[in-house]
């Protein structure tokens, strides 16, 4: 089967991969779509992030979904050939205390397809056909597209976000960093009650998607550097910051539209970042995360 294998920045190629033996309780499945997410692009375009490099050829890709091509009858229950599925890339080991105790995403021995965190690598989805464990496997319903069925990963992360915001019925928001994570945040949030959200970036294409999916008002910070500032009157307008750029300048200078006690949560990963402390205090800001797996949890 046919695989995209990056060898080093900008050297991704179409190799032939072999697809592992089906075992007992596992699923074979063809993958129909993927989303490109941007750790792949930072794989592609400089070799990794941080301080995670690939050392080896890897197969990228993570956000996928696909259809059940083969069964074990063995073990699998609730699957049948021909069902489509979204996957999860996430393989938590199952057996160290964090998932004995419900906290799989802290898992210790965490394996995340497409990940060079680890080594060997931990091979991708973006290949023809990949064999999974049955909890990795989500039913997609007939009105879902296969492309629809690979954003289920990057959807949870939002999902979570929110979540862990608490509720926000009536709330105001303000997200910033509109890429996907960031137009799946002002999704989850509108659904999740809240009553004014306000997006900001530094691309005015990223925006009109921005407000294309729900947001209410955008603003482009690169051409408007004080475009927030009236929203920090009073001490701050906003319940809830969603940082998702990982940029500290966002977070710092979003910290002033938000009212005291307000929630932040980080969810965008950008390197180091230094906090306003007096500010934090002063205004006694509830600070919280929600990061993707691959990025925060998976151990090398």
């Amino acid at each position: 089967m046919e695989a995209l294998v990056i060898h080093a920045p900008g050297d991704l190629r179409v190799e032939t991969f072999p697809t592992a033996e089906l075992g007992p309780g596992q699923l074979r499945v063809r993958v129909r779509c993927g989303g490109i997410c941007g750790s792949d692009l930072h794989y592609y375009q400089h070799g990794g992030f941080g301080t995670v490099r690939i050392q080896e050829p890897m197969v990228l890709g993570h956000e996928v979904a696909g259809v059940v091509i083969e069964a074990v009858s063995e073990g699998v229950v609730g699957f049948a050939a021909g069902e489509r599925i979204a996957v999860s890339p996430s393989r938590p080991c199952g057996l160290c205390h964090y998932c004995q105790e419900g906290l799989q995403n802290h898992c210790l021995d965490m394996r995340y397809y497409g990940s060079a965190m680890r080594n060997p690598h931990v091979q991708g989805a973006f290949r023809q056909e990949i064999v999974v464990e049955p909890h990795q496997a989500h039913k997609l319903t007939g009105n879902v597209s296969d492309g629809e069925g690979a954003m289920a990963e990057p959807l949870s992360v939002a999902l979570h976000a929110v979540r862990r915001a608490g509720p926000l019925v009536g709330k105001k928001v303000l997200v910033t960093g509109c890429g996907p994570i960031g137009a799946l945040l002002i999704i989850a949030a509108r659904r999740a009650g809240a009553s004014h959200i306000v997006a900001t970036d530094v691309s005015e294409h990223t925006l009109g998607k921005a407000k294309q999916v729900g947001a209410d008002e955008v603003i482009n910070v690169a051409e408007n550097p004080e475009g927030l500032k009236h929203f920090s009157a009073d001490k701050g307008t906003f319940d809830v910051l969603f940082e998702a750029s990982g940029n500290a300048a966002a977070l710092r200078g979003a910290m002033e539209a938000v009212r005291p006690r307000g929630v932040i949560m980080q969810v965008g990963l950008g390197g180091d970042m230094s906090l306003p402390m007096n500010m934090i205090v002063a205004k006694e800001f509830d600070l919280r995360g929600a990061f993707r797996f691959h990025e925060e949890f998976a151990t090398a």
